[in-house]
């Protein structure tokens, strides 16, 4: 090991402070203690310094790229050192980058500017929430040692891939719409990341929705007919749907279900970008309440121009064996039968459930983002599982407050014949009331929140799996 401190001293002239530091962080990430760091101890040594669980390993794999020298897999001292020294100057230069006053700090304004050069616009609280994480002695202001600190485990000093740590969450389908995009960087939209983005939620979002069909099927049965399969409940509604369909009948409308991801992802994306200039003014960012109607607009704007293809899944979805030999004849009858108007029964009821769920989803969701932000100060990023907890919490409530909405609306879609009354959603909601009362308003709601925990980590998987393959953070 002396050996190794000789040749490091000379090569990079540390100062016994640097060394000491080097030394200590050497010795916390080498568990076995035989000079040398592998893949498994550097990935766990990271989680212990804590970088998220999530993160851990791709930071690790890039650390290990960069270090290691000789090719063994592993990373001695020298190579620790050399390492961690030109990423430490490399980290500087982006400090010295991002202080453009030159008082050797950087602050909220700068923090804002910084962004809004790549494509980014944030306001002063999301800007404030990033200073906080990084500033140590409560200034408001970041200096050197507190920017070192915060990034020297991070595997990158560019300040792209620093604006990423710090914004980027993951597009999570669960089924229901997500009704605020993600925010993409001018070079993402520039390189093409930002399909890639897309598709790869999109694929995890096909995965998911095929891999949880059968209880989403189940979840419209009981929303259209209501006490008649309810009284068997869960178990006995699986009974039935086997033995009128078999096997294959479980799965009966997934394949609409998963058409529609695609259009939908790219007409929402196309209308938020546009949305967010119309509600941004010249000089200012994008703020929560902007965020929110751009996202909320532009969901409406999707759901309007795909919102044929969700009736066509409710149709499909309860159909009996024999009565459509596929989508284009469902598509075909429903027209020649009822018109081109039946393709937007249930429209109304659908468009409004789409401000109470995204409003109290967004909120909640932001809510306990902070919430956790505030107790662990030392992370930017909450980090993958953190954020999917934050979202599926969120996604409950904003589906318990828009639920009945959405309930009224597929009664509406499965109409093939008006019913005198209830063919108009303040009658349907009167009628539910009657005959069923409240507990009528949340059929099918105990399958719709069963798919949740499954839906969350198919997706989970499926979507870092695609990222990886589509080179999607890849260096």
């Amino acid at each position: 090991m002396a050996s190794a401190h000789g040749s490091v001293r000379e090569l990079h002239e540390l100062s016994a402070e640097e060394e000491e530091q080097f030394t200590k962080l050497f010795k916390r990430l080498d568990a076995s203690g035989d000079g040398r760091i592998d893949f498994e101890e550097l990935r766990e040594g990271l989680k212990k310094l804590g970088v998220h669980s999530d993160q851990a390993e791709k930071h690790a794999q890039e650390i290990l790229k960069k270090s290691d020298k000789d090719d063994d897999e592993e990373i001695e001292f020298a190579e620790f050192v050399k390492y961690m020294s030109e990423h430490q100057r490399k980290l500087k230069l982006t400090f010295d980058k991002l202080d453009k006053n030159n008082d050797g700090r950087i602050d909220t304004e700068e923090i804002i500017e910084a962004l809004r050069g790549l494509g980014v616009h944030i306001d002063k609280s999301e800007a404030n929430k990033i200073m906080k994480s990084m500033d140590k002695d409560g200034t408001l202001t970041v200096d050197w040692d507190e920017w070192r600190e915060y990034l020297l485990l991070h595997p990158s000093a560019d300040l792209k891939d620093i604006v990423k740590y710090w914004r980027h969450t993951v597009s999570i389908d669960i089924g229901e719409n997500l009704c605020v995009p993600d925010e993409f960087t001018e070079e993402e939209k520039v390189t093409g990341m930002w399909w890639r983005q897309l598709v790869a939620g999109g694929t995890a979002g096909a995965v998911s929705r095929t891999c949880t069909a059968p209880l989403d099927r189940l979840k419209v049965l009981l929303q259209v007919h209501g006490a008649n399969v309810a009284r068997g409940g869960i178990a006995g509604s699986f009974k039935q749907m086997l033995k009128e369909g078999g096997v294959k009948g479980l799965w009966r409308g997934n394949g609409m279900n998963v058409l529609k991801i695609a259009p939908e992802s790219a007409i929402k994306f196309m209308a938020y970008e546009r949305l967010k200039k119309l509600f941004t003014r010249e000089g200012h960012s994008l703020g929560v309440v902007e965020r929110f109607c751009s996202g909320s607009l532009a969901g409406m704007i999707s759901q309007t121009s795909i919102y044929p293809m969700e009736v066509l899944k409710t149709r499909l979805a309860i159909r009996k064996t024999g009565e459509y030999s596929g989508m284009w004849d469902c598509a075909v009858k429903i027209y020649q039968r009822e018109g081109l108007r039946a393709f937007y029964k249930g429209y109304i009821p659908n468009i409004l459930g789409v401000l109470p769920y995204a409003g109290i989803d967004l909120c909640i969701y932001e809510t306990l983002k902070n919430m956790y932000l505030a107790k662990n100060k030392s992370q930017p990023n909450p980090g993958v599982m953190v954020l999917l907890a934050c979202g599926t919490i969120s996604s409950t409530c904003g589906q318990l407050a828009s639920y009945p909405l959405a309930l009224i609306r597929t009664r509406l879609q499965a109409q093939t014949t008006p019913i005198p009354g209830r063919d108009t959603m303040v009658g349907l909601f009167q009628g539910i009331i009657k005959d069923e009362g409240l507990r009528g308003l949340y059929r099918g709601i105990a399958p719709n929140f069963m798919k949740v925990a499954p839906a969350v980590s198919i997706s989970y998987v499926v979507y870092e799996k695609t990222r990886s393959a589509l080179g999607v953070g890849a260096k």
